[in-house]
């Protein structure tokens, strides 16, 4: 037990970890030794997060053999090229098979980092180390890795679990605020699948997350990684509950692919997806039409986009929607909601109201 720390445990069997969540835990060495089992230690990095963090994160790991990848800063860049950097480092360092990669950055590093240690030698031990809300919250827990492809996000990957997740929300400080507000869309997220508590919560103290309040912050990345780390333990592979947590992702994604990567963030996409499964279930006649007045105004009130880009209509959506890993046996299938806190994944939905969605926001063009 670490002590002043607040841990929440992933309960996977033998693939159960920690997520250690506190100020200052980039500097708690004694938190990264007992989960590193060999010398060899590769940080994996970007050209934005590197220059604040990286050497306080080498101090802490003094006496290891520590080599660093830095990464271009971006979306666009989380492609197989740019992960074969990652690759050709560890060959050039000689790193073996009992090697530890760290990743030091946002989701984008962290999907990469995680990719490239699934696959680097079939598999070595790996750290995740968040620096953006949006990463605390939801890409750093639960194993999901992987780059994009042109035709679609997410599309090449692997599940592969962390030896532990430490989230030191210190970094939050150097964070910028359109990035934070991206990162809310996440916790929002889990309040609208399974915890009504927190969504009513989140409207009471919207305004102390943006103001980087210390305990509003600390409370809601707890509960968030509480809420994941849940629904990730009864469906580590998703084979049937965890699709929740991809409530407002399916329409996010077709935005983020649509748009090209890095031009919407990715919590900037999945905020006007949620608006947009908020308002299918309403024309479907499952969510009343006070939850979904409440489910636009806070996404508002965090400062996110609660409709999609004017420049995809009706069509580039379906055909998009249609590229998501969601989709079984050519039938698409949505994360739609009954009730804030209450969600289900179906493909037992009216395409003709889907469509009623699409047009009503995007002007019924084709």
């Amino acid at each position: 037990m670490v002590p002043d720390v607040d841990k929440v445990q992933v309960a996977l069997g033998e693939r159960s970890y920690p997520i250690y969540i506190g100020s200052g835990l980039l500097g708690r060495s004694e938190i990264f030794r007992q989960h590193i089992p060999s010398s060899q230690v590769m940080v994996v990095s970007n050209d934005t997060v590197a220059p604040l963090y990286l050497q306080q994160l080498r101090a802490s790991l003094e006496g290891f053999q520590v080599e660093s990848v830095i990464l271009p800063d971006g979306e666009k860049y989380k492609t197989l090229e740019v992960c074969n950097l990652i690759f050709n480092q560890l060959l050039e360092k000689q790193f073996n098979r009992q090697c530890t990669i760290v990743a030091l950055g946002g989701g984008v590093v962290g999907d990469m980092a995680g990719f490239a240690a699934a696959t680097y030698q079939r598999g070595v031990h790996f750290i995740q180390v968040p620096t953006t809300l949006l990463a605390q919250v939801d890409s750093s827990v639960g194993g999901k890795t992987g780059v994009n492809h042109v035709l679609g996000k997410n599309m090449i990957g692997a599940f592969y679990q962390p030896r532990c997740v430490v989230v030191d929300i210190a970094t939050l400080a150097t964070l910028a605020q359109r990035q934070l507000s991206a990162g809310i869309a996440e916790i929002i997220k889990y309040g609208l699948i399974n915890d009504a508590d927190f969504f009513a919560w989140l409207e009471a103290h919207i305004e102390a997350l943006l103001a980087r309040d210390h305990s509003a912050l600390a409370y809601a990345i707890e509960q968030s990684c509480r809420d994941k780390a849940q629904v990730v333990a009864a469906d580590e592979k998703e084979a049937g509950q965890r699709a929740l947590l991809n409530l407002g992702h399916t329409f996010g994604h077709a935005i983020e692919t649509g748009m090209g990567y890095g031009n919407w963030l990715h919590g900037e996409a999945v905020a006007a997806g949620m608006c947009m499964a908020a308002d299918l279930s309403r024309r479907l006649g499952w969510l009343s039409g006070d939850a979904r007045a409440r489910i636009i105004a806070l996404v508002q009130k965090a400062g996110l986009p609660v409709k999609p880009p004017a420049d995809i209509n009706r069509r580039q959506f379906l055909s998009l929607m249609g590229v998501d890993k969601k989709v079984m046996d050519g039938r698409l299938r949505l994360v739609l909601l009954k009730a804030i806190g209450i969600s289900l994944v179906t493909d037992n939905f009216d395409q003709t109201e889907l469509n009623n969605t699409l047009s009503g926001y995007t002007g019924n063009l084709d």
